[in-house]
């Protein structure tokens, strides 16, 4: 008897547990979408694509002052394997089960190698960080591609975007 009270004791604070994460989580996106205008919809014809895509995981959107303060409005906060296409006009991540992210690509900022993102760190740069505006907030997008040898020209492709030099410049001016 005393066994199964303990058992029923942990299985409460268990319960416990995930009732406060969920519920956390919960306020974290309610607080996230006052914050942030809704994100960019993919375009109908994004433009050619600038490199072959790439599979891979898509790791998750922070804000860009703080690596681990994920993103948790709509299903954008979620881990998914997907593939990356990087077009004229954008970036885009299709997402196995879940919406695709299109960043457009006067909206990026900067890209770059990174070893953390979004509570997931990893040996080496082994993720492509794209920095980027959403409305007055940057944000950063993470990926993690299977080819690794690749993962330093997808940088220097998103940081030559037409669109992205162009824009970045007239704001600059």
């Amino acid at each position: 008897m005393e066994r199964l009270l303990w058992v029923l004791a942990l299985a409460a604070l268990a319960a416990l547990v995930f009732f406060g994460m969920r519920r956390g989580w919960l306020a974290r996106a309610r607080r996230q979408a006052a914050a942030l205008p809704p994100f960019p919809e993919r375009p109908a014809d994004p433009g050619a694509e600038t490199l072959t895509p790439a599979t891979g995981m898509y790791i998750g959107t922070t804000s860009a002052d703080d690596w681990q303060d994920r993103i948790a409005v709509g299903d954008i906060g979620h881990r998914a394997n997907g593939t990356a296409h990087l077009h004229t006009s954008g970036l885009l991540i299709e997402r196995d089960g879940a919406s695709a992210v299109w960043v457009p690509a006067e909206s990026v900022v900067d890209a770059r190698l990174d070893h953390k993102l979004a509570n997931k760190v990893v040996p080496g740069a082994g993720l492509v960080v794209v920095t980027w505006r959403l409305g007055d907030q940057l944000l950063d997008t993470g990926f993690r591609g299977d080819d690794k040898q690749a993962q330093t020209e997808w940088v220097e492709a998103i940081r030559s975007l037409p669109s992205r030099t162009t824009s970045n410049e007239s704001e600059d001016g």
